[in-house]
């Protein structure tokens, strides 16, 4: 690797209003010579570049890359994606170039960054490597519910749902806060899971949090039948030791 060698930075856009994007990101969005755009098919756009975009602008002599990355949870689709999209920001890297790869809320939660970033070192110990934190979707639907994930004593979990629920009982059972990402298709699973722990009074819904099309259900009895989607979550928030900090239950 050579000393020119161009930064990689990871970073992270927000949940879906674009007035949630940090400083941060958009200083390093307006400074970064190159943009690196994901998005789910070879015909879509970038979700990620349209929450930056209204902050911060086309620049003309900016190269923008479109990186395709399928939802999908099979290594043997996903693998080749990611492989292709290093050696499309390699020749930037190498010229010395800073290369910023997008990604929807923070690049540390779930994110297409991180196969990224790794296969990079992978091929250049010693890369440097920036990454700017965003308001997690996680955060952001718990503030769109009215509710604090962790208070006091409190344990959170964080479940990418589409990965599998069975054991979600056991850890609706052993955890405070239980966070449901990537409902997919496992939405009659999760709700049977709260109909037997009696935590069903306890969940709420958010669907495209902060965005133009958000769905806020505080009754989650009325989803079933529904398919999660990929923006859609659930937060499930016993209650049971809140407040114990200050003397008592809310």
């Amino acid at each position: 690797m050579t000393a020119a060698m161009g930064t990689l930075f990871g970073v992270g856009v927000g949940p879906g209003a674009s007035d949630l994007l940090t400083l941060r990101a958009v200083r390093v969005l307006e400074l970064a010579d190159v943009l690196a755009l994901p998005r789910s098919s070879d015909f879509g756009g970038s979700v990620a570049w349209s929450i930056a975009e209204p902050i911060v602008g086309p620049r003309a002599t900016r190269e923008r890359l479109r990186l395709t990355f399928p939802m999908s949870k099979d290594p043997e689709e996903v693998r080749p994606r990611v492989l292709a999209a290093v050696e499309a920001i390699a020749p930037h890297l190498l010229a010395g170039r800073s290369v910023a790869f997008l990604t929807e809320g923070d690049p540390s939660v779930y994110s297409t960054f991180g196969y990224v970033r790794d296969e990079a070192l992978r091929r250049w110990p010693g890369l440097p490597v920036d990454v700017v934190p965003g308001v997690s979707s996680i955060t952001a639907v718990a503030a769109r519910g009215g509710v604090p994930l962790a208070d006091g004593h409190e344990r959170v979990a964080i479940v990418p749902a589409t990965y599998g629920v069975e054991d979600l009982v056991d850890l609706l059972e052993r955890f405070d806060t239980v966070v449901l990402m990537k409902l997919g298709g496992e939405m009659p699973t999760i709700l049977a899971a709260l109909e037997k722990t009696r935590l069903t009074d306890r969940a709420f819904f958010v669907s495209k949090a902060t965005m133009g099309e958000e769905r806020v259900v505080p009754d989650v009895r009325v989803l079933e039948g529904e398919h999660g989607g990929c923006f859609a979550m659930m937060i499930v928030k016993r209650r049971d030791r809140a407040g114990r900090l200050v003397g008592g239950a809310r």
